[in-house]
């Protein structure tokens, strides 16, 4: 059977690709799961300093498999699992988890997104830390489409990038953007002709800085961006005293000083 979701660590950089390329990589339960049991491995995994998400064939992920999903409504193959079930006790459930989780990660993710990121696929796209994409990738939360909301965490992750106009605009019509307009509203970090080889360049240069460090800021930024000036400051300082005389810490002043290549240890 062709795995659904391929991992592959190389240099401290793990190189995620949703695998149903006939499919536009559109999100069956059973890829659901595999996308979930990825991001659960991840978290495990010390020697890993940055991610690179991305899409086999055409596009990056077409959404939901509504085929696929409305055989399950209609009693055959799997059961849907319930919206209000948490995925193994944590704040979401197991379609937030595979977009939200990459936001929890301890780690950055940076999605490259080519062809198609729609409704399920740009939420999780959404998840990711930073995001390149193609001029001409097509990227829509567009579950109003089918009459729904978003639900796969986009209210929790599209407040991170655009203003609440712009994010209701999106959400309201489920309008299709192409990623030049993408950047312009700030939804995309950056267009690029090669969104997976600029991805795969940061990865490797994120991958060389100390990873307790990279790891403490994205902690810091998670955590204080949406709270008051008095918590994200101590939570600064709090964190910044887990890293002073740290060996790692130590290294990096000491590669610099020497102008040679640093040699970092992995968390634990």
């Amino acid at each position: 059977m062709t795995e659904l979701v391929t991992l592959s660590i190389e240099n401290h950089v793990a190189d995620v690709r949703f695998n149903r390329p006939d499919k536009y990589n559109a999100l069956s339960l059973d890829m659901v799961q595999a996308i979930a049991d990825t991001i659960d491995r991840l978290a495990g995994e010390s020697a890993v300093r940055a991610v690179v998400l991305s899409g086999e064939g055409k596009g990056f992920c077409a959404g939901l498999d509504f085929e696929n999903f409305a055989a399950m409504q209609s009693g055959v193959g799997a059961q849907l699992p319930r919206l209000t079930d948490r995925y193994k006790g944590r704040i979401t459930n197991i379609f937030q988890h595979v977009a939200y989780g990459w936001k929890q990660l301890p780690m950055p993710v940076i999605a490259a997104i080519h062809g198609v990121a729609l409704g399920g696929g740009c939420q999780i796209a959404l998840g990711a830390d930073i995001r390149y994409c193609t001029p001409d990738a097509k990227l829509s939360i567009m579950e109003m489409k089918w009459g729904l909301i978003p639900d796969m965490s986009a209210s929790q992750t599209v407040r991170d990038l655009v203003s609440l106009d712009v994010a209701k605009e999106l959400i309201f019509t489920g309008k299709v953007i192409r990623g030049e307009e993408a950047a312009r509203m700030r939804l995309v970090t950056r267009v690029c002709e090669k969104p997976y080889d600029e991805a795969m360049a940061l990865a490797r240069e994120i991958a060389a800085k100390n990873p307790h460090a990279v790891r403490a800021a994205k902690k810091l930024l998670n955590e204080v961006w949406h709270g008051d000036a008095a918590r994200g400051l101590l939570m600064e300082s709090e964190l910044e005293m887990t890293l002073i005389t740290t060996s790692n810490q130590l290294e990096a002043i000491s590669a610099n000083f020497a102008k040679r290549a640093p040699v970092f240890q992995d968390p634990d």
